[in-house]
């Protein structure tokens, strides 16, 4: 947890899913020099000496466990031929940044990167405040509403007061919105045909709001209410970068001038990189891995 202008923000969590290796970015270097055999590495001569006679597929499960390359450090760090890098493939699992850092996300071009949908996921809100306004005889029924927006932890800011605003800031466009439409057409874009019966029930607010997580979810039920959210919403996503574009994630996003949340993104993630990727792409650490070998 971190405050920062005075408000307490939570970091996400990063996993790495899969690393493809740095083997195949070596043969690649070597065969544009065509320098198989002053290979260190015995993977890389033996897989050319296969590939000139009879491809054997053992050959290049070894050449996926190199684990350092000094012909891709030199091109790294010497060269800047970092092309080679390309062939070289991490993912990564996000869980808990925010719709903000997704935006930053989105200037750094060569990535794949799936995103949790708020087209398909944002039931559990629109249910609360579905819920909250069961009763069209009585006043919509805020503090439901707000406590139990509260209880998902959907936000990266972890200051209760703080969050108590943001919800209530959701509560004030849905009751707009409400208000705007009529109760019966809200309720026909809010809730599936087949739910609408839970909402008119005689069960307290927590039964129905189960009945309705439990029951058929409206279809798209996003479309309608996106507008609702902030960029203090979190979300989860698995990104792939190729290392060179990792490397150029990690130079712009690992840096005082970057705008703070992604920068703790980039720094869980730099975290989860394996060494073999991190000598080739991250300065600091190839200084201080050169300085312990001299």
């Amino acid at each position: 947890m971190e405050t920062v202008y005075g408000i307490k923000y939570t970091k996400p969590k990063v996993y790495l899913l899969q690393d493809t290796g740095i083997g195949v970015s070596e043969f690649a270097a070597r065969t544009c020099y065509d320098s198989f055999d002053a290979s260190e590495n015995q993977a890389v001569k033996n897989l050319n000496h296969c590939v000139e006679n009879d491809f054997v597929e053992d050959e290049t499960n070894a050449l996926n466990e190199i684990e350092d390359s000094e012909l891709l450090k030199d091109l790294a760090w010497t060269y800047f031929h970092h092309s080679i890098l390309e062939h070289a493939n991490l993912s990564f699992l996000i869980k808990g940044t925010s719709r903000g850092v997704l935006q930053e996300h989105a200037r750094h071009r060569i990535q794949a990167i799936s995103v949790r949908s708020t087209r398909y996921t944002m039931s559990g809100i629109i249910n609360a405040f579905a819920c909250s306004i069961a009763d069209e005889n009585i006043a919509p029924d805020i503090n439901f509403f707000v406590d139990k927006i509260l209880s998902f932890d959907m936000f990266v800011t972890s200051d209760a007061k703080y969050n108590r605003v943001e919800a209530e800031g959701i509560f004030a466009k849905l009751k707009y919105q409400l208000d705007v439409l009529g109760r019966e057409e809200f309720l026909k874009t809010a809730v599936a045909k087949s739910s609408l019966d839970y909402i008119n029930g005689t069960e307290p607010a927590e039964i129905k709001f189960k009945l309705l997580q439990d029951g058929k979810k409206k279809r798209n039920v996003g479309d309608a209410f996106k507008h609702i959210i902030s960029d203090n919403v979190k979300v989860d996503m698995v990104v792939t970068f190729n290392l060179r574009s990792l490397k150029n994630y990690f130079t712009l996003r690992d840096s005082g001038a970057a705008f703070f949340q992604i920068r703790w993104l980039a720094q869980e993630m730099k975290k989860v990189t394996p060494q073999k990727y991190l000598g080739l792409i991250d300065k600091k650490f190839n200084e201080k891995e050169k300085s312990e070998n001299d």
